[in-house]
C-alpha cells in the first residue's frame, strides 16, 4: 500500500474520529461521561480492600469434574498476551467514538458492581491445583501480588467478553470472541477458576452491557 493509501485512510479516519467526538459539546454527554467516569475511579480505589477482605475469609469449596480431568499448567503469558492485545483494540475504539466510550465505561461499572457484590454473597475456596496468574499491571488493582478468592464470576472472561459486545467492527469483533472462549478455557487448565465461574462471566457481561444502553 502506498503513503498516499496511507494518507487517504488516516484523513478518513481523522474525519470519523472528529464527527464522533462531536457530541462531547453536548453538556448532558460530558455530565454523564464524567460521572461514570468518577463512578469508575471510585471503584478501582475501593478494589484493593474488597479483595483483601474476601481472601481472609473462609468459603466453600466446590466439585468441579472438569477441572479433575485437567492437568494444572501455567499459562499465565498467552492469558495477558490476549487479554491486553483485546484492551488495546477497546482503546483504539474509545479514540474513535465517544458515545461508545461513554457506553463502555458504564457498562464496566455495572460488570464490577456486579461481580464484587456476588464475590460477596458467594464465597467460594480456590480451586485444588491453582497455579498463580501473573500479570503485574492487573495486580495493582488487587492490592496484593495474586488473589485466589475473587472466584465467581470470571472478571477477566466476563471483561473480554464485555470488550467483544462493545467493539464494531466485525473482523475485531470475531478476533475478540475467539479471544474470550480461548481464556475462558485457559484459566481452567490453570485452575484458576472453577467451571461455574467462567460461564456465568457470559450472561453478566451480556446484562451488564445492556443496562448500560438503557441507562446511559
Amino acid at each position: 500500500m502506498s503513503f498516499s493509501n496511507f494518507a487517504v485512510m488516516g484523513a478518513e479516519y481523522f474525519t470519523i474520529t472528529k464527527k464522533n467526538w462531536q457530541v462531547w459539546e453536548d453538556k448532558t454527554f460530558r455530565y454523564k461521561l464524567v460521572g461514570w467516569f468518577i463512578i469508575l475511579v471510585s471503584i478501582l480505589v475501593y478494589l484493593p480492600f474488597f479483595f483483601q477482605y474476601i481472601e481472609q475469609r473462609n468459603g466453600i469449596s466446590l466439585t468441579d469434574p472438569l477441572l479433575d480431568m485437567l492437568t494444572p499448567t501455567d499459562l499465565s503469558v498467552p492469558i495477558f498476551l490476549i487479554i491486553w492485545t483485546s484492551v488495546l483494540l477497546m482503546l483504539l475504539t474509545f479514540i474513535r467514538d465517544a458515545n461508545i466510550l461513554l457506553n463502555s465505561i458504564a457498562a464496566y461499572c455495572i460488570l464490577t458492581i456486579f461481580r464484587l457484590t456476588m464475590i460477596y454473597f458467594i464465597p467460594l475456596e480456590p480451586p485444588i491445583g491453582l497455579i498463580e496468574l501473573k500479570d503485574p499491571l492487573s495486580n495493582t488493582f488487587y492490592g496484593a501480588s495474586f488473589i485466589t478468592k475473587d472466584l465467581f464470576f470470571s472478571g477477566h472472561t466476563s471483561t473480554l467478553f464485555l470488550i467483544f459486545l462493545i467493539l464494531d467492527n466485525q473482523k475485531l469483533r470475531m478476533f475478540s470472541l475467539i479471544g474470550t472462549c480461548i481464556v475462558g478455557f485457559l484459566l481452567l487448565l490453570q485452575h484458576v477458576h472453577y467451571t461455574i465461574d467462567v460461564i456465568f462471566a457470559f450472561p453478566f457481561a451480556f446484562i451488564s452491557y445492556l443496562l448500560a444502553k438503557k441507562i446511559v
